[in-house]
């Protein structure tokens, strides 16, 4: 049995002798022994070769605390901080004047974006000596924070931190037209003081329907002084004029590293690489721009963009942010007025060497593209603008005027109002009023806001266009009192992306900013869609994806549209489409209101009370979403009144009541709004 169990080892050697077979495991024992000797030096040299290594890669393991402002601040000498929650540039904007004011009184100051630190540091800032929180917070939409404040604004709800050593004051920017005034700059007021915070002045509320530069001369007028009171400090003179950046010309520059009009990362228009967004925009081309309105003297337009490639993903509700350029006319006559070869590649750099901030816009650039993309000539320059530019100016008269315009008297904020504001002069049309100003170009450049974006509410559905972003807009154009002729920026700049063969002369910047106002989930659910003018432009998207869904088989509520124009024969956009939804049975009831039609003006409200009761049945009994779109101002308060009416006769409640009622419907995403003043 032993014998029989070693058969298949004895046959495969059979033909070797004892020796050769002695000779075999001696061999393989050797060739271990070496494979294992050097297996044991090659691990070993491996990791003397490693030791000197380790030195470099361990400041990796222990970064320095970039989030921290407070460290910043130690650093630099700070002891005052202003954060800002800014969407379109102005809350950036009073953040700033309101740290370079901090000098005038012994103390220094640092403008600060909320999204680039970690908030949680607020309950250290007590560790700086005369140490002081600012909060300019802006509000957008329906009471939202805006995006850079987001993070802050969770950070807010969430904590339950000790604020007890912070002192702090508020400054909100809103619109009384909006539902939610100054929602967010009332709520960062109070929430730290819930945590504990000291407010040392008054939340001041800016009204950016009335006149919110107005609103922070006048806040901050006071709140100086509040700040000298609380620690023991006084001015230490007059307003100086302070330059933050200074100038360096470029007379021999490599022009591949010459900013072009990009908006982050250099050559990214050449070179373009997803995420697309707001430092990142997408160059979309213009397939289509064709006029939607039979007459009149507005041009109202309808355009299409070309997202393919792009990995851009957008939901029916969202905005398109497009960022136009100025007009090359306005632009060329600055550079005229100021004596300026608008060709010089310059660059304007930060005298705080630890400021984040190391250019107001992407530099190096030349003075042409810094006019045409990154800086706004055609708004009103505020207050802080004419007081800087006021000492170039040769002749006393004017330099006068502008330093009253730039004062806190009631006399000079009356003149700015009028010779500025209601005048609407931009900076173009100041200076050619005021022959004798003649700043330096770089000054007036570091002094502009910069162009922002333009938000368009996209007027197309994913589900049937994902390769494709649809704008509806109309262009501003306007008589100003002084008799010049102004035209809105994006608009104007839209209207002339004629599409070409090659598409080179038709690329809008753009990317898509996500919006709360959705669809139903549920597509059986009702829809009263109200959007007079340009306000239909979601709707033809929310239309084109409830017909999408009824061609994949589900079961879609009805669908209902109030619309408004003033004429049926002029300005009666996307007539032809909506027809064909309304003829289909896609669209269930086509409501319209020509209000100049006739001699009695009708509007979408009008046709709401007419159809009151079958309002009051789709929302009551078949929890129908309402939508409005369009005017903040007139409009969508006024279509607001006519649900409480119409709630308080079908539903017996009193007013108040059907206010409430209607508010708790806005709570649960029921009523929801995308308007503008």
């Amino acid at each position: 049995m032993g014998d029989a169990g070693m058969q298949p080892t004895v046959s495969t050697s059979e033909n070797l002798s004892p020796q050769d077979s002695l000779f075999s495991m001696t061999d393989v024992f050797l060739i271990s022994l070496i494979t294992g000797l050097f297996t044991y030096w090659f691990f070993f040299r491996k990791k003397k070769e490693e030791v000197p290594e380790l030195p470099k890669i361990q400041p990796v393991t222990s970064p320095e605390r970039d989030s921290s402002f407070i460290e910043k601040m130690k650093k630099t000498g700070r002891n005052i901080v202003v954060f800002y929650g800014s969407q379109t540039g102005t809350a950036e904007e009073f953040a700033n004047r309101l740290s370079k004011d901090a000098h005038r009184y012994g103390l220094r100051g640092m403008a600060a974006d909320p999204e680039e630190y970690d908030l949680s540091d607020l309950s250290r800032l007590s560790e700086i000596d005369k140490s002081l929180a600012v909060f300019c917070m802006a509000t957008y939409g329906e009471g939202d924070p805006t995006d850079n404040a987001q993070d802050f604004y969770d950070w807010l709800q969430e904590t339950d931190a000790d604020l007890s050593g912070l002192r702090f004051a508020v400054f909100g920017l809103g619109n009384k037209t909006y539902e939610h005034f100054n929602a967010m700059g009332k709520y960062v007021d109070k929430r730290l003081q819930e945590l504990g915070a000291q407010r040392i002045f008054e939340l001041g509320l800016g009204d950016d329907d009335g006149n919110l530069e107005e609103d922070f001369i006048t806040w901050r007028e006071q709140f100086w002084p509040a700040v000298c009171e609380h620690f023991g400090v006084e001015a230490t003179g007059e307003e100086s004029s302070i330059r933050q950046y200074e100038l360096v010309v470029h007379t021999d520059m490599n022009m591949s590293k010459v900013y072009t009009g990009e908006m982050g990362r250099l050559k990214s228009y050449e070179n373009q690489k997803p995420p697309f967004d707001a430092k990142n925009p997408f160059l979309a081309s213009v397939t289509m721009n064709r006029k939607l309105n039979e007459g009149g003297e507005r041009h109202l337009m309808h355009l299409e963009l070309d997202i393919s490639d792009s990995k851009i993903r957008y939901e029916s509700g969202d905005h398109v942010a497009v960022y136009p350029a100025n007009d090359s006319s306005l632009v060329n006559q600055i550079g005229e007025i100021l004596h300026t070869d608008l060709d010089t590649i310059m660059s304007l750099n930060n005298l705080d060497e630890e400021s984040n901030k190391k250019h107001p816009f992407p530099c190096p650039t030349s003075y042409r593209t810094a006019l045409t993309y990154y800086l706004d000539i055609t708004n009103p320059p505020r207050t802080n603008v004419l007081y800087e530019l006021a000492q170039y100016a040769t002749d006393t008269g004017e330099q006068e005027q502008l330093r009253k315009m730039a004062s806190s008297a009631a006399e000079g904020k009356a003149l700015y109002l009028s010779w500025v504001v209601e005048a609407r002069r931009n900076i173009l049309a100041i200076l050619q009023d005021m022959p004798s100003l003649q700043p330096p170009i770089d000054h007036l450049c570091e002094l502009l806001p910069r162009l922002q974006a333009r938000y368009y509410s996209i007027a197309s559905s994913s589900k049937v266009h994902p390769n494709a972003i649809h704008i509806c807009a109309v262009t501003v154009e306007y008589e100003t009192k002084t008799g010049r002729l102004n035209k809105g920026v994006a608009t104007n700049w839209l209207k002339n992306m004629v599409p070409d063969e090659n598409r080179s002369k038709s690329l809008v910047p753009m990317y898509v900013r996500k919006s709360q106002f959705r669809l139903p989930f549920k597509p059986s659910t009702p829809v009263i869609m109200i959007g007079p003018g340009t306000g239909i432009a979601p709707f033809i998207g929310f239309i084109q994806e409830r017909a999408w869904l009824k061609q994949q088989g589900k079961d879609v509520g009805e669908t209902v549209l109030y619309y408004g124009c003033r004429h049926e024969h002029e300005d009666y956009l996307y007539r032809e489409e909506l027809a064909r939804f309304h003829q289909d049975g896609l669209l269930t009831q086509l409501n319209v209101a020509f209000s100049r039609d006739q001699a009695e003006k009708v509007y979408v409200q009008h046709l709401l009370r007419k159809n009151k009761e079958n309002v009051w049945k789709l929302v009551n009994e078949g929890n129908a979403h309402i939508y409005v779109c369009g005017d903040a101002r007139n409009m969508a308060r006024d279509v607001q009144n006519t649900f409480y009416e119409i709630v308080a006769e079908f539903g017996n409640m009193s007013q108040p009541q059907a206010v409430d009622y209607v508010k708790k419907l806005m709570t649960k995403g029921r009523y929801s709004l995308d308007v503008w003043s």
